[in-house]
C-alpha cells in the first residue's frame, strides 16, 4: 500500500474500515454513505491499479438476525461473479496449450460427443462455444435440484448425453449454472483436479487470494467468517409466466435456490463453478488483476499476452436468449456494452453476480475493480450501484 493511503474512517459512519489512496475519497465516500444510510447492509469494495491496491474498504454487518460486523476477513457468495475464477483456470490451461478454444469438446471429453456434439456431428460444440455461453448448453433436459450439481462429474454426464437446445456458435444464451459444470469437466479431464482443487493450488494459492470455490474445511467450521445473504425485493418478473420449453425458464429456474441456501455446509462445499465462488473483493481482485497487468502479476507469469488477447474475442454480441437483453461475450468474461454503462470500452472484461456483485479487469489501463455484498438487489445484470462504484473508481482517476 502506498504511503498516501489512509485508514478509512468515514465521519458518521464508524462501519466502514480499510485504507483508501488519496485521490480516490470519492470511492470511499459513496460506499460510507450506501452503508450509514442501509442502501448497503455489508459490502467490501477494492480497486487495484497495476499490482498495488490503492482502495481497500470493508464494513457494515455481515449477518442481519445477529448484527456480526463485517470483517476484513469477511467473505460471501458470489454468484455468477465465481464465472470470472473459473474462466481464468480455463485459460491457464489454454496458456499451457492443454485446451485449445477453437477444438470440440468431445476432444478432451469423449462423452461429450453423444447426440451429435461431437467433431463429425451435426452440432459440433467447441470449447469457445462453451466459454461464449454460444453452446447451445445452457442447462439440463431433466428436472435439477441444486444438490444434483454437488456430484459434479454426474451433472457433466447429463449435459454430455443431451442435445444442444439451439445450433452451438449461433448467438449466446447465458449459461447460468452450466458453465461451471461443463468448464469444471473439462479442467478435471485435463488435470485430473477438480476445479477449486486447480484454482486453489494454480491462481488462489500463489495469489494469496482468499477465494473459493469448494469452500475448506476450516472456513466452514468458522462461521462468523462467512456473510448471509440477504435476498432482493421481488423484480415482479414471473418466471411461470414464461412456457414450460423456453430456453430462458428452463435455465433459470432448473435448479433455482434460495440466497438463504449460500451458508449452508453442503453448498459451500460444493464446487459450483458458475455460481457458489466465496471471497471478499480483496480476493477478487487479485485473481482478476493477472488480466489487468497483461498477464503476471505478484512476481508470477500466469497468461502470455497472446493468450490474455483471446478474453477479447467477440463470441456473440446481440440479444441473449436467457438474459433478455443485449450482451457481448468474449472468451469466458463479459465485454463492454451497453447492458453494463458503468464498465469503460476499450480491452475490458467484466461480470457480475445476482444481486449486484461486480468485478472489471482494465487491460488498457491497468486497473481492476471488485465489489461484493450481502443486500442484494434486483435484477440480473446492470444494477444501479456496482455501476456507481465502477463510475466513481474512473473519475477518480
Amino acid at each position: 500500500m502506498s504511503g498516501a493511503a489512509r485508514t478509512a474512517r468515514q465521519p458518521g459512519s464508524p462501519v466502514l474500515a480499510g485504507t483508501c489512496a488519496r485521490g480516490f475519497e470519492g470511492v470511499r465516500e459513496l460506499l460510507g454513505h450506501n452503508l450509514a444510510t442501509g442502501v448497503e447492509l455489508g459490502a467490501s469494495l477494492c480497486v487495484m491499479r497495476g499490482e498495488e491496491v490503492v482502495v481497500d474498504l470493508w464494513g457494515g454487518t455481515a449477518d442481519a438476525a445477529t448484527g456480526r460486523p463485517w470483517t476484513r476477513d469477511t467473505v460471501v457468495n458470489t454468484y455468477s461473479l465465481t464465472k470470472t475464477a473459473t474462466a481464468l483456470c480455463a485459460l491457464l490451461l489454454v496458456d499451457r496449450g492443454l485446451l485449445d478454444p477453437d477444438a470440440p469438446v468431445a476432444d478432451y471429453w469423449p462423452e461429450f460427443a453423444a447426440a451429435g456434439k461431437g467433431p463429425s456431428g451435426p452440432d459440433t460444440v467447441l470449447v469457445r462455444h462453451v466459454l461464449g455461453h454460444t453452446s447451445g448448453m445452457s442447462g439440463w433436459d431433466r428436472a435439477m435440484a441444486v444438490d444434483d450439481l454437488y456430484d459434479g462429474p454426474s451433472a457433466a454426464d447429463l449435459l454430455a448425453r443431451q442435445e444442444p437446445w439451439w445450433t452451438p456458435g449461433d448467438g449466446s444464451g447465458y449459461h447460468a449454472m452450466s458453465f461451471g459444470t461443463l468448464v469444471g469437466e473439462l479442467v478435471r479431464r485435463i488435470t485430473g483436479r477438480s476445479l477449486g482443487e486447480f484454482l486453489a493450488a494454480e491462481v488462489a494459492g500463489p495469489l494469496g487470494a482468499d477465494y473459493w470455490i469448494g469452500a475448506p474445511r476450516e472456513l466452514r467450521d468458522d462461521p462468523a467468517r462467512v456473510a448471509s445473504m440477504v435476498a432482493p425485493p421481488p423484480s415482479g418478473f414471473d418466471y411461470a409466466s414464461f412456457p414450460a420449453d423456453s430456453i430462458l425458464r428452463r435455465t433459470l429456474t432448473n435448479p433455482a435456490f434460495s440466497p438463504a441456501l449460500t451458508t449452508d455446509d453442503a453448498f459451500l462445499a460444493a464446487e459450483l463453478g458458475g455460481a457458489n465462488g466465496q471471497g471478499n473483493a480483496r480476493s477478487v481482485a487479485l485473481l482478476q488483476s493477472v488480466v489487468a497487468c497483461g498477464g503476471t502479476t505478484r512476481g508470477r507469469r500466469f497468461l502470455a499476452p497472446e493468450t490474455l488477447d483471446r478474453i477479447f474475442e467477440v463470441q456473440a454480441d446481440g440479444p441473449d436468449r436467457v438474459l433478455g437483453v443485449p450482451v457481448r461475450f468474449g472468451l469466458g468474461w463479459g465485454l463492454p456494452s451497453p447492458s453494463m454503462p458503468g464498465v469503460r470500452p476499450g480491452r475490458v472484461c467484466w461480470w457480475t453476480g445476482f444481486g449486484g456483485s461486480v468485478v472489471s479487469a482494465d487491460a488498457d489501463r491497468g486497473i481492476t475493480v471488485a465489489y461484493v455484498m450481502n443486500r442484494m438487489g434486483p435484477g440480473l445484470i446492470g444494477a444501479p450501484r456496482p455501476n456507481a462504484y465502477l463510475d466513481a473508481v474512473y473519475e477518480s482517476l
